[in-house]
């Protein structure tokens, strides 16, 4: 198919960009890098422009505090790059079930602009939104502009990702590659997390992990598993290579047997390669993806997520340091209480017993426990105390379902590094916990 009519250059395409537009582009590495990197050269001509994004991987200019005026940042999932434009005061986080996120969103909001990434047209016309589609295709659906940058460097996946060229407005041809998260190591503390998790995963259980030291460490303590099955938001490389592995079969699963099902990707070279034309792997709508109901589907659902704080009746602090936005609920709730909606099903939610914190009087960094009493000023639950049911620490493993709250402040304390747990009594008593 000739599409040569459809291609501009990113310097064409943001003087499409009018006062008071929506702009939405992809979660992750499904951002509209190329795009967004030149949008900042129209703010002269802008005022009152929205750009929602989630988990963006690239910093941008226009993020800048210079170009507030023009421009304001909706996003669905903080990084670094939020973090740090948060200060500038244009900047807000958009709460959500990432399920829903797209949904609800589109019922704010209409979308005037749809910018993201995608895979290079096949033969029939056709692009792969290639590493997300957990709310990019209904965002589509929605905008009055289309624009994908084509990318032979992002490999052409499959699920309800695919898009007719006659469904979008313009193309860029870019050349970036996508962004790589590196597998990196685990430590001790890691390693004893993940074990405790893996002592629970049975062969042909199905299973979710979230990103990071502790899930990475419990797709290692898992080689030795026989034909379990992933229905997960986040395609990481440890899953990939427990697929190569011949760990990952899906054997046994209810839902799309024999498929590897999630959202979105993210991980190393080597994960994007293996997604390339990987009919084993299917990409499919966030809205169904993540939703608690469908994820309950599965029989043995095993859902392993990580927190920031836990207090001594199970509410979990996941996304935030008090009331500064640190990154988002994301799928924490969707995947907890899916799993739980199993038959046979369990949640994990995992964290190390304690953190070095800067005091704030001397400015040195001391051991505070993540277990307490309550949770820090301003906190934001991620986790209702209602939905928990395993919290794991290098220490052990506190099960809470159906527990009361005198059970769980036992349970917790168990788990909580073996120096604070006097304190952590002494304290819950005074206020009246038990």
């Amino acid at each position: 198919m000739d599409y040569s009519k459809k291609i501009i250059s990113a310097q064409e395409a943001v003087k499409l960009v009018k006062s008071g537009d929506m702009i939405i582009t992809g979660l992750g590495c499904a951002e509209g890098r190329d795009f967004l990197s030149q949008l900042h050269t129209v703010a002269k001509a802008v005022k009152g422009v929205t750009v929602t994004n989630c988990l963006p991987m690239s910093d941008q200019q226009f993020l800048s505090g210079d170009y507030k005026e023009s421009f304001n940042i909706d996003g669905w999932f903080y990084s670094p790059t939020m973090r740090k434009a948060h200060k500038n005061g244009n900047v807000s986080f958009i709460p959500n079930h990432l399920h829903l996120a797209g949904t609800k969103r589109l019922a704010h909001v209409h979308t005037n602009i749809y910018v993201g990434s995608a895979s290079m047209p096949d033969k029939h016309g056709y692009v792969s939104l290639s590493l997300s589609n957990t709310y990019e295709k209904r965002v589509i659906e929605d905008a009055d502009l289309v624009i994908l940058e084509i990318n032979p460097n992002f490999p052409y996946t499959y699920g309800d990702l695919e898009l007719s060229l006659d469904e979008v407005d313009y193309l860029i041809e870019s050349n970036y590659m996508p962004p790589v998260l590196p597998e990196g190591d685990f430590n001790e503390k890691d390693k004893a997390i993940g074990q405790f998790i893996a002592d629970y995963i049975k062969d042909g259980d199905c299973i979710q992990l979230g990103i990071g030291g502790i899930p990475n460490a419990v797709a290692a303590s898992l080689t030795a598993k026989k034909n379990l099955g992933v229905h997960t938001e986040m395609l990481t490389t440890g899953l990939m290579k427990l697929a190569k592995m011949g760990v990952v079969t899906g054997k046994f699963k209810q839902q799309q047997k024999g498929k590897m099902i999630c959202t979105f990707a993210m991980g190393t070279a080597e994960l994007y390669e293996f997604l390339d034309h990987n009919p084993a792997v299917n990409i499919l709508n966030g809205a169904y993806v993540n939703d608690p109901h469908i994820i309950g589907l599965n029989d043995n659902m095993i859902s392993i997520n990580t927190t920031l704080e836990v207090d001594l009746t199970g509410q979990c602090c996941s996304e935030s340091i008090g009331s500064v936005q640190f990154s988002g609920t994301g799928g924490q709730a969707d995947t907890a209480i899916g799993a739980q909606n199993s038959k046979n099903g369990k949640s994990f939610i995992a964290l190390y017993s304690t953190a070095m914190v800067k005091d704030p009087i001397t400015g040195e960094r001391v051991e505070q426990s993540k277990i307490v009493p309550f949770l820090k000023p301003g906190a934001i639950v991620s986790l209702s105390r209602n939905d928990v049911d395993h919290i794991v620490t290098e220490y052990g493993v506190a099960q809470l379902k159906g527990t009361n709250v005198r059970e769980r402040v036992d349970r917790l304390i168990a788990v909580a590094h073996p120096k604070f747990r006097e304190e952590l009594y002494k304290q819950a008593k005074e206020l009246g916990i038990i």
